[in-house]
């Protein structure tokens, strides 16, 4: 199972809790997915006035563990900021940084990302950044004391699913002791369960859930999803080959004269 700064967490699904179409849809698919953990981004439910308390209410009577983020911070001090207050609000030293450089694409800015990252961790937080497939911008991360990378593979809300597998298998081979959460441009669970075969420890999801026709039910399959690729790095998948094998044995078949 994940082991996130010392927690030990057994479901592999991190669920995001914006835009979806109310607070109960929102309940059932954190029941049906079984997660243990949802983000909350503070700066997005504050913005509302008196409905953030409320919203906060009921994320913590679905009793999972919050992941606050920095979602919609373009800067290192407001990401910074941010964070400290996440921490008083949720009483959570645990936090998603994103720091984001471009508007379109919804980029980090690496740069940033690595400068408010190694301020939070000297201030006592546990950095869980969003992050490009970059390895020499990992390595910074994990310099600057992040012990969680998150990855994308596709830009955020785009549902376009992993556009690069031979960065995220390198990734994945090049820190094979740390965990690796692919969050955002996920779309469907057979993307979810191509990360997962990769050897990903977790996926983080929310438009591909919020955005479903029925999220509790996409929230269930993703889970399902998630866990079979998981099961299939496991157990040790076949390599493609270049020729043909047959699946019953030439030797010793029968010779009809």
């Amino acid at each position: 199972m994940p082991d996130f700064y010392g927690s030990q967490i057994e479901s592999r699904l991190l669920l995001g809790t914006a835009r979806y179409p109310s607070p109960a849809v929102l309940a059932e698919a954190v029941k049906r997915s079984q997660t243990e953990i949802v983000t909350v981004s503070l700066r997005r439910e504050t913005a509302g006035g008196r409905s953030g308390g409320a919203f906060f209410d009921m994320i913590r009577a679905l009793d999972v563990r919050v992941l606050p983020n920095t979602a919609g911070c373009h800067g290192v001090s407001e990401a910074v900021l941010t964070a400290k207050m996440a921490r008083e609000v949720f009483q959570t030293n645990w936090i998603k940084l994103e720091v984001i450089g471009n508007h379109d694409t919804l980029q980090p800015d690496v740069f940033a990302l690595v400068e408010a990252a190694r301020i939070l961790a000297g201030d006592g937080f546990e950095v869980f950044p969003y992050t490009t497939d970059d390895l020499v911008v990992a390595e910074r991360l994990l310099e600057a004391g992040c012990k969680v990378l998150m990855p994308w593979c596709a830009p955020i809300g785009t549902a376009a699913g992993p556009l690069n597998l031979s960065a995220l298998r390198s990734m994945r081979a090049h820190f094979p002791e740390i965990p690796l959460i692919v969050d955002a441009g996920i779309g469907k669970p057979s993307h979810a369960a191509t990360v997962m075969e990769l050897g990903f420890d977790a996926v983080l999801l929310n438009t591909a859930v919020a955005g479903a026709g029925d999220p509790a039910a996409m929230a269930e399959a993703f889970a399902k999803a998630i866990d079979a690729g998981r099961q299939a790095f496991g157990a040790g998948m076949l390599e493609p080959r270049d020729m043909a094998v047959p699946s019953t044995p030439v030797i010793g078949k029968a010779v009809f004269a």
